[in-house]
This record gives C-alpha cells, sequence and structure tokens, in this order.
C-alpha cells in the first residue's frame, strides 16, 4: 500500500497531519506494508525569495482577523500540536518562499534522510529554513554532506521534482495541504483525526482484496 502525503514545511496543520498519520498507522494491522512518499507543495510559491513576514500578519490578512485573533488563533494551534505530543512555538514565527526548502527535502529523499526534520526546525526551535546556510546546517545535522547541500541550493537542482510533484497535485484537484493519497484511489484532506485515517486505511486495504 502507497501513502503519498502533499504538505508544506510552513504549514502547522501539515505537521499535525503527519503526525495523526503516524498515529494511525500504528492503529493499522498491516502498518509494515505501508510505504510513505512525501511530496512537495508551496502554499504560496509567488512569495519572494529573502523576504519572510511575520506569520500572524499572513495569518490576519488571509482570514479578515485583527491581529489579537490571528495570535489567539496561533494559540489555539499550539494547543493542539501539545495534545499531540508536538512543541509548536508560533509566537515571533516568520514565513517565506519555500521551494529551496523543498528542493533541499527531495535531496534528503534521494539520500534516505527523515523528511520531518524541517517542520521540527520551524515549528519547535524557530530556525530559518529560508536561508542557504541555516538550510545547510539543519541539513549537515540529518546527516547530509553539507557541501553537496549548498551545491544543490545555489542551483536549481531538484527544482523539476518540486514542480512535478505540484502538477501531480493539481491533478488530483488538490488545493489545499495536508493531503493523502492512497493507493492512488482515495484521498484525505487536512488533518484528520488518528481514528479516521485509520479507517480509511483499513477500507483501502480491504477493497483491493488484501487479507
Amino acid at each position: 500500500m502507497q501513502v503519498e502525503i502533499w504538505s508544506d514545511v510552513v504549514c502547522p496543520w501539515c505537521y499535525l497531519g503527519k503526525r495523526y498519520f503516524e498515529q494511525a498507522l500504528r492503529l493499522f494491522g498491516h502498518r509494515e506494508a505501508v510505504q510513505v512518499v512525501y511530496r512537495s507543495f508551496e502554499l504560496d510559491p509567488f512569495a519572494p525569495t529573502g523576504v519572510t513576514t511575520p506569520t500572524v500578519e499572513i495569518l490576519a490578512t488571509k482570514y479578515g482577523m485583527t491581529l489579537e485573533q490571528a495570535h489567539e488563533a496561533q494559540r489555539q494551534m499550539e494547543k493542539r500540536a501539545d495534545a499531540a505530543g508536538l512543541t509548536f512555538r508560533m509566537d515571533g514565527l516568520r514565513s517565506g518562499n519555500t521551494r529551496d526548502a523543498h528542493r533541499l527535502l527531495h535531496l534528503a529523499k534521494a539520500r534516505g534522510r527523515q523528511a520531518e526534520r524541517l517542520h521540527q526546525a520551524y515549528f519547535t526551535d524557530q530556525a530559518s529554513i529560508f536561508d542557504h546556510s541555516s538550510l545547510a546546517d539543519l541539513a549537515a545535522g540529518a546527516g547530509l554532506d553539507r557541501g553537496e547541500v549548498l551545491g544543490v541550493l545555489a542551483s536549481d537542482t531538484y527544482g523539476e521534482d518540486v514542480d512535478a510533484d505540484e502538477q501531480l497535485a493539481r491533478s488530483f484537484g488538490v488545493s489545499g495541504v495536508p493531503f493523502f493519497v492512497i493507493d492512488r484511489r482515495y484521498g484525505i484532506s487536512g488533518a484528520q483525526p488518528a481514528e479516521t485515517i485509520a479507517q480509511v486505511l483499513d477500507q483501502a486495504w480491504a477493497d483491493a482484496g488484501r487479507t
């Protein structure tokens, strides 16, 4: 069984949704047969490179909130994360163009490294994922070669992979993340509870005639 997960590294619901998915796998009786493929999705592909904006301002503008309402929404997200065993530090968080981070994730995938590290770095450690030096430090900490990382970031290597992931998402009608696709037959939109995800996994397994 293949599960493809589209997400963006600055999307709190994506990090939360991945944690719910991990919990769902523990409920699924055939988890050893599940192949997980992480795919890129830029929430704001036209964000200027080299520029970051406070996420509370982005949230307020996008949803027509006051800054205080946006701060409260961030506090609620921190509580959701805590309940799922994650630590989110939303206060003072900034966002920007994530294409380089996604290209780095494709390099990490090619080298068999963990895809979740940037989420943790961003939401828990508040490390920058928008400049090459910081990305290289994070990648080196995850076991990648810093020189290779800087070489990739200085080029557009893996850019085509990011584009291919996003084109595939569009072909499925995906307009927001997280989004989960199971065996190219079933879709789960948003950060659904673990029990809901596990039910879809069970259904997909049974519908495929697996025993």
